[in-house]
C-alpha cells in the first residue's frame, strides 16, 4: 500500500475517534430526580432473574481492577485436573452460585445469628473465577497462589469492630473460595502464609485425611508434579510449614487407610499434627459436642488466623451425591449446618467449599444448595465477627440467657395438659 494512502487510514481512524470522543462528552445526563425513579421502578430482582453471581452480589473481575476493594471476597476456583476419582468440580462454582439464587441481600437474615450479612458493615463481592489452565497443573498451581496473594493482599473497605477488628486479620479482606477440587487449598495457604507470615491453622471438614503422602498413588511413577493432588496437599502443606499443626483438626472422617494396619494415622510426620474427629463420633457428642472439639483443640486466638477448608463429601452421598469421592456414612445437611453455626467465634481469615461435581448431583441439586447454604453460614459468621454489639447466639440467645426464646423454652412453659 502507498504510504499516503496509509497516511489517509490512520487519519481516518484518528478522525472517527475524535467524533466518538466527541459524542461520549456531549451524551445526555440522566436528572437525579429520573435516576431515582428508574431505581424504584426497576432495580428489583427475583431469586429466579438476573445474572447468576454469587447471593445476586454485583459481579467484579476483580483480578483485571486492581482498585477494586471489598472485605469479603467471593472467588471461583474451577479446578479439577488433580482428582484420584471422578472429575468435574471445575463446573462446582458455576452450581454454588446458582444454587445462591435464593440469597438476596433484602431477604438473607440470619435467624441463627441474629445478622444479615449482606446488609451489615462489610463489602462482599462476587470477584469472579481465576482463570486457571487445565493443561498445566504446575502452571495452575502458579496462577491459583498468584490469585488469592493478589485478591488477599487488597485493602479493606471498612474496618471491622468486634473481635474481627482487633485480631491478625483486621487489615486484610478475606477469601472464599469455591471449588474446583480439594487440591486448591494448597496455594491458598501458601498466600495465607505469605500474608501473615507465620503458619495458619486449619480446620478441614471432609471424609478423608487429605494428608496422604503421594506414594499412596503410586511408588514406583513418582514426580514433583504428581505431589499435588487432591488427596496429598495437606501433606505437602504441612511439610512446607504452612500449618500449624498443634491447633488444626480433621472433622467428619470415615475414610479407608492403606496397608494393613493404621499407618497412616500414626507413621511420624508433621502432616500427622491434626486432631481427628470422625463422622461416627456425632453418635456419641451430638452436633454440639463435635463443635466443643473443635473450639477446645483450635482455640479462640485473635492473633492465630483459622482457614475453614470444606470437602461438601462430609455430607452422607444420600444428601450430597454430587461430589468426586463419595463415602457412604457421613453427616447430614442439617446436622453440619449446625455445627457450622457453632463455630462463628473462630477467628476465620479465610474458607474453600469443595469438591462439589454436579454432573453427580440429583435433579433438586441438593449437593449445590448445601454448598451454597455452607458459604452463607461461613460468610455470616465473618460479618458476625466484625460486629461491636451483642447479638446473641443460637437464634438470639444471650450468653447472660435473655435475647430469643426457643422451640424448648417455649413447649416447658406451656402447661403440661397442653403437651
Amino acid at each position: 500500500m502507498p504510504a499516503w494512502k496509509s497516511l489517509l487510514s490512520v487519519l481516518a481512524l484518528a478522525s472517527t475517534a475524535i467524533s466518538c470522543a466527541h459524542h461520549d462528552d456531549n451524551a445526555e445526563v440522566v436528572p437525579e430526580h429520573e435516576r431515582e425513579e428508574l431505581l424504584k421502578k426497576w432495580d428489583q430482582e427475583w431469586s429466579f432473574s438476573g445474572i447468576a453471581s454469587f447471593a445476586h452480589l454485583r459481579p467484579v473481575k476483580c483480578l483485571i481492577e486492581p482498585t477494586e476493594h471489598y472485605d469479603i471476597a467471593i472467588i471461583g476456583a474451577p479446578f479439577d485436573t488433580a482428582v484420584s476419582y471422578r472429575p468435574g468440580a471445575r463446573f462446582g462454582p458455576r452450581a454454588i452460585r446458582a444454587a445462591s439464587a435464593r440469597q438476596m441481600s433484602g431477604t438473607s437474615y440470619n435467624t441463627r445469628a441474629g445478622i444479615n450479612p449482606y446488609k451489615s458493615w462489610a463489602k462482599i463481592t462476587d470477584c469472579g473465577d481465576i482463570p486457571i489452565t487445565p493443561f498445566d497443573n504446575g502452571l495452575a498451581e502458579r496462577q491459583m497462589y498468584e490469585a488469592f496473594l493478589e485478591l488477599g493482599s487488597r485493602k479493606i473497605v471498612n474496618q471491622p469492630a468486634g473481635v474481627a477488628g482487633r485480631g491478625i486479620g483486621a487489615k486484610h479482606p478475606k477469601l472464599v473460595t469455591l471449588g474446583g477440587d480439594h487440591s486448591v487449598a494448597l496455594p491458598a495457604l501458601r498466600a495465607l502464609y505469605e500474608i501473615y507470615q507465620k503458619p495458619i491453622t486449619v480446620l478441614h471438614f471432609d471424609a478423608h485425611l487429605d494428608t496422604w503422602n503421594p506414594v499412596r498413588y503410586s511408588a514406583y511413577w513418582q514426580s514433583e508434579q504428581t505431589q499435588f493432588n487432591h488427596g496429598s496437599f495437606f501433606h505437602k502443606a504441612s511439610r512446607e510449614g504452612l500449618i500449624c499443626n498443634s491447633t488444626s483438626a480433621h472433622a467428619g472422617l470415615r475414610t479407608r487407610l492403606t496397608g494393613v494396619d493404621d499407618g497412616d494415622y500414626t507413621t511420624p510426620g508433621p502432616e500427622q499434627g491434626f486432631i481427628r474427629i470422625h463422622a461416627d463420633d456425632i453418635d456419641e457428642l451430638g452436633p454440639m459436642g463435635v463443635v466443643d472439639a473443635i473450639v477446645n483443640r483450635i482455640g479462640l486466638d485473635p492473633e492465630q488466623p483459622v482457614y475453614l477448608s470444606v470437602d461438601i463429601d462430609v455430607l452422607d452421598p444420600s444428601t450430597a451425591p454430587g461430589t468426586g469421592t463419595p463415602e457412604p456414612g457421613g453427616w447430614t445437611t442439617r446436622e453440619f449446618i449446625r455445627i457450622l453455626r457453632g463455630l462463628e467465634k473462630l477467628n476465620l481469615v479465610g474458607a474453600d467449599i469443595v469438591e462439589v461435581s454436579p454432573a453427580y448431583d440429583n435433579k433438586g441439586e441438593t449437593t449445590a444448595l448445601a454448598a451454597a447454604q455452607v458459604a452463607f453460614e461461613i460468610i455470616t459468621s465473618m460479618v458476625k465477627s466484625g460486629v461491636d454489639e451483642e447479638l446473641g447466639g443460637w437464634y438470639g440467645r444471650r450468653e447472660d440467657g435473655s435475647g430469643g426464646v426457643g422451640v424448648v423454652e417455649e413447649v416447658e412453659s406451656a402447661p403440661k395438659d397442653e403437651l
